[in-house]
């Protein structure tokens, strides 16, 4: 089941993608926001108490209706809803179309163009940066988007629907991803009771994704440049100030022989103060490989689209064999 799911919804994703503005977005924006306003009093276990609401309500909620379909209707109303679960969690669209806008505009020459999209995209001041730094920036931040959007959401999904917890693994690490990204933007901080609430959702953020990334770096590293990739993983990933993200973008610049980090993402720190940009910049250096070019960004394409195929399947392969046994 999981792998036609997974299939069809990543079909009806690209023939029909959400808007930001879906009622689906809008009413998870709402849940996080009335959960912090309500459940976070200060103290850490106010924040744990406010997060497990607020990722594990809805995660026991989409199991309890998975069960509820296989086991009183049966299991095509059960694909049903795996589908419409990972429509909303699962997909490309839900960035692929700020890439395409930079890198045509790249193409093209358009160099302050591209660098409005990619300000308008991450919400920073880019500044002058130059082409290099632009093709930079979107390589990895379009790499850690394809994670968080797909081959985090696949790791999970897979790992759940193998333990027969049916979609709930997709609606956790996206629940988790969103509850740390609302919490850690400077927007939001008005809306935040206190702090622990973002600290807690930084923390469990780190521990959720701790797993998905690597298995991210490893199918990146399957389908480039294995020993290059694998080396950058063990010794470049501290040149990035995160270390869930620096497996992924460390494996990246090795499977296709580049060079990142180092100023790639100092434009975050556009909003942050200055201990928080120390930290924000990692180490300042770069890893091993040739300047980003243009060119990169079609390796970046084919890098996650032969990613997806080996997901895709890893799946197959788990469907089969829950048929057979």
């Amino acid at each position: 089941m999981s792998f036609f799911a997974t299939l069809i919804a990543l079909l009806l994703e690209q023939a029909k993608p959400l808007s930001r503005d879906n009622p689906v977005y809008a009413a998870v924006r709402a849940w996080v926001q009335w959960i912090s306003r309500n459940l976070d009093a200060g103290q850490q276990r106010h924040g744990w108490l406010a997060w497990c609401v607020a990722v594990l309500l809805p995660t026991l909620l989409s199991l309890g209706m998975h069960w509820l379909l296989t086991w009183l209707v049966g299991w095509p109303l059960a694909m049903v809803w795996h589908v419409l679960v990972l429509y909303v969690t699962l997909g490309f669209r839900q960035f692929s179309h700020h890439f395409t806008r930079i890198r045509d505009a790249l193409e093209s020459g358009d160099e302050e163009q591209a660098r409005q999209y990619l300000a308008a995209w991450q919400q920073v001041d880019v500044g002058q940066l130059p082409r290099s730094e632009i093709v930079r920036h979107v390589i990895e931040y379009s790499v850690l988007a394809a994670h968080r959007h797909v081959f985090g959401v696949l790791a999970c999904y897979s790992i759940g629907s193998a333990l027969g917890l049916g979609p709930a693994g997709a609606v956790f690490y996206r629940m988790a991803e969103y509850v740390s990204r609302f919490a850690s933007k400077p927007a939001q901080a008005s809306e935040l009771a206190h702090g622990a609430f973002q600290d807690v959702a930084a923390r469990a953020w780190a521990m959720v994704d701790w797993l998905p990334a690597r298995l991210t770096a490893l199918s990146f590293a399957i389908v480039g440049n294995f020993e290059e990739a694998i080396d950058g993983w063990r010794f470049q990933t501290q040149h990035f100030p995160n270390d869930n993200d620096g497996v992924i973008l460390a494996a990246t610049a090795g499977a296709i022989d580049i060079r990142l980090g180092g100023a790639a993402l100092r434009a975050r720190t556009a909003d942050v103060d200055a201990g928080e940009a120390a930290l924000l910049q990692g180490d300042g250096s770069t890893t091993p490989g040739r300047d980003p070019e243009v060119a990169h960004l079609r390796s970046v394409v084919g890098l996650v689209w032969r990613s997806v195929v080996v997901w895709m399947l890893l799946l197959a392969l788990l469907t089969l064999a829950r048929l057979l046994g």
